[in-house]
Formats: C-alpha cells, structure tokens, sequence
C-alpha cells in the first residue's frame, strides 16, 4: 500500500490558481503548488511528516546568495497554494484505473483541513496559503 502523496511545483515567475466553475478559490504569486492526495491508511503522524518536508524543503534559490536549490519557501517569504487531489493515489489495473488506496471522501476532507492546519502553523502568520476547493 501507498501512503499520502504530494506533487509540488514551484511559481516563481508566473501566477499559480484553482478556478472552481468561474470562481478562482486560490491563487499566488510565488510559491509552492502543493496537489495533495491522501490515501486510506494515512494518519496524523504521515500530515505531519508531510506539512514538515514540505515547509522544509530546498527548492528555491536562496534570497540572499542567489545559490538554487537552496531556500525552502518560508525562507524567501513565499506563498504555498494546496490542491486536493485524490487521483494521486490511482493505481492502473490494466487499462482501468483504480482508486480504492484513495482515503473515503467524508475521511479524507477532514485530513485535508487538518494539513492546511498543520501547514498553517508550521508555516506560520506571514505565509500566505491559499486553497483550493475540496471535492
């Protein structure tokens, strides 16, 4: 079995936003893109490995060295904008996909609020996260 998944991408240059319909429910600047999928077994112990590895990690050149892949995003005073993504814990059977290592969606919304919780604190009142809409 898998446990939580997360891609991220960086926003250095370009604006980075989830449209629901028409409305836009999350956007940035520079950043971090976080699409997040949450499998069954995950617990509060794998939110909070992931909140820490992702506030820690080195992807950014540093602010005041210019050296790359040296700064994570609370260094350089970024913004991280979170996604969920449940087909993140897809498996192909053959042709078919296969979501049943996917967390039950009651179950999975409130581990999802729980790492934007997490990623609030860890992060701290001077980074912005923005969201996307959940389901």
């Amino acid at each position: 079995s898998s446990g939580i998944n997360a891609e991220y991408g960086r926003s250095e240059s370009t604006e980075s936003s989830v449209t629901v319909g028409e409305r836009c429910t999350g956007s940035i600047e520079q950043g971090m893109c976080v699409l997040l999928g949450i499998s069954r077994i995950d617990t509060d112990k794998e939110i909070e490995w992931m909140t820490t590895k992702l506030t820690n990690l080195r992807i950014f050149d540093h602010p005041e060295s210019g050296k790359p892949w040296d700064a994570n995003v609370l260094q350089c005073k970024y913004s991280i904008l979170i996604v969920s993504q449940f087909t993140l814990q897809c498996v192909l059977k053959g042709n078919k996909p296969d979501f049943h290592n996917a967390m039950r969606s009651e179950d999975s919304e409130t581990m999802y609020n729980k790492f934007v919780e997490i990623l609030r604190k860890k992060a701290g009142p001077d980074t912005l996260i923005q969201e996307g809409e959940f389901g």
